[in-house]
């Protein structure tokens, strides 16, 4: 099935050169047919895909999808709105940073796929730690094999410069161990978007993230006893 025409693509184009309430309020019906009801439609049923694997992400698409408009209170730049459409699946919704989920960004520039953990809390990155270091070679074994590095490469995220000492001899191991987020992914060009099997495709990198994302989901139950 193909959820998004060319038009998807044309008009963060347009509205590049025109990021301004008056141009987006002529071209809103363009908005609505092209980009918001056909993102809509695709994270429903990605929803539902991917509930199939994890039931924990059927949550209502509202909580997935993150709002066009940019938050201006503190920033330099004040276009008023993303040149993208993202959705964050987590059993929380896309606030939810304590669960590893799935991060959908479609944009005229790249689609991306990425997975883990973004800024998890304090108990959850502690107990991350941990477990990395008390099962390094089941956490290399994953993130290391040729099927992740492949499809993913290197695991992303900020670091901390200092670690407890109860996981410091690991982490001279395993320098992941000093990551505050632990983010794996995969940017696809933006024709991407227009594939028939965009659905499929999407699917098939979250089944070959599930390994660490359940790693993941092991120390959140653990950091909870």
């Amino acid at each position: 099935m193909r959820y998004f025409q060319p038009e998807f693509l044309q008009f963060f184009i347009d509205l590049a050169p025109n990021n301004h309430k008056d141009w987006f309020d002529q071209n809103r019906n363009r908005y609505k047919k092209f980009v918001k009801e056909p993102f809509k439609v695709f994270v429903t049923d990605l929803i539902e895909r991917l509930g199939q694997h994890n039931p924990q992400l059927k949550i209502e698409p509202k909580h997935a999808i993150f709002r066009i408009n940019r938050d201006i209170r503190f920033s330099k730049d004040k276009t008023p709105y993303k040149m993208h459409v993202a959705a964050a699946l987590a059993p929380g919704g896309k606030k939810d940073h304590d669960y590893p989920g799935i991060y959908v960004h479609l944009s005229p520039e790249k689609m991306l796929v990425y997975f883990g953990l973004f800024n998890p809390s304090r108990e959850l990155r502690d107990q991350v730690r941990v477990k990395i270091a008390n099962e390094r070679k089941r956490f290399q074994d994953i993130s290391q094999s040729p099927t992740f590095v492949e499809a993913f490469g290197e695991i992303e995220g900020d670091k901390n410069k200092i670690v407890a000492k109860e996981v410091k001899k690991q982490a001279q191991k395993e320098p992941l161990i000093y990551n505050k987020s632990w983010l794996y992914g995969v940017e696809l060009p933006p024709e991407t978007v227009l594939r028939d099997d965009l659905l499929d495709l999407t699917e098939n990198y979250f089944k070959l993230a599930e390994p660490l994302m359940k790693f993941f989901v092991e120390a959140k139950i653990q950091a909870m006893d």
